[in-house]
């Protein structure tokens, strides 16, 4: 059982915690963009390359049309899974929808975690430390090491296949691990749907341009079809968490 000292010093740790790891990441995500400004700045500056601002003003807005919505619509879809601390990780580290939050989702499921708790959190960050260890010691002995090496042994037909299939593969072991974590049949029925009749339908007949938007177009059109279908009569108040609830 709980006493108001042991909730109280919960509390005050997670506080400590929250202002740490919300320092650490403004810091290491500034620190990271500084880093990867270094390369175009030496070709700036050291080389013969003269860029002008109206070549710069064009290909950010030529990305920005393509990726803008993406930059909200992926925060806005990831923090209520990750929470803050491994929002900070996920950026950082990249993957995160074939990665990163399948981690978080199947490590918040093994422990019984509900989205949005402290604990949730905190399985979400461990989740995603060890998925980087792993995907960095993996790379490092099957592709640093024993890559070149593993490929030769390879027929052309075998690796042909791979290229083909792995993708998918990845892909759609991500949509099962995410189809499991959905408590709501309904919403799961509703996202395949959307999904379905964006890419069926509406990307073959409106063309690449609108492709480049389509999951964007998928993430909005869910959740507005699964707020307008949701059941008015049942009372989702009873069974909020709050953010104060470590689920011990």
């Amino acid at each position: 059982m709980t006493t108001d000292t042991d909730s109280g010093a919960a509390d005050a740790a997670y506080a400590r915690y929250d202002a740490t790891t919300s320092r650490w990441g403004r810091l290491t995500m500034l620190a990271a963009l500084l880093l990867s400004w270094l390369g175009p700045l030496y070709l700036v500056l050291f080389t013969d390359l003269v860029v002008s601002w109206g070549q710069l003003l064009t290909a950010f807005a030529a990305v920005a049309a393509v990726f803008g919505v993406i930059w909200v619509v992926e925060v806005v879809t990831y923090y209520p899974v990750l929470g803050p601390a491994a929002t900070y990780q996920a950026f950082m580290i990249g993957n995160i929808a074939n990665k990163l939050l399948p981690s978080a989702i199947v490590a918040q499921s093994a422990i019984g975690a509900k989205p949005g708790t402290r604990r949730a959190e905190l399985a979400a960050v461990m989740a995603i430390c060890g998925a980087a260890i792993v995907h960095i010691a993996s790379l490092l002995v099957f592709v640093g090491l024993l890559g070149t090496f593993l490929v030769s042994l390879m027929p052309d037909s075998v690796t042909q296949v791979a290229r083909l299939y792995i993708f998918p593969a990845i892909i759609g072991a991500v949509v099962v691990q995410l189809g499991a974590y959905v408590r709501s049949t309904k919403i799961l029925v509703i996202a395949l749907v959307v999904a379905a009749v964006v890419q069926l339908l509406l990307v073959p007949v409106l063309g690449k341009m609108f492709g480049n938007f389509a999951t964007a177009v998928v993430v909005i059109a869910t959740v507005a079809a699964a707020w307008m279908l949701r059941d008015r009569n049942r009372r989702y108040g009873d069974e909020a968490v709050g953010s104060g609830d470590l689920e011990s």
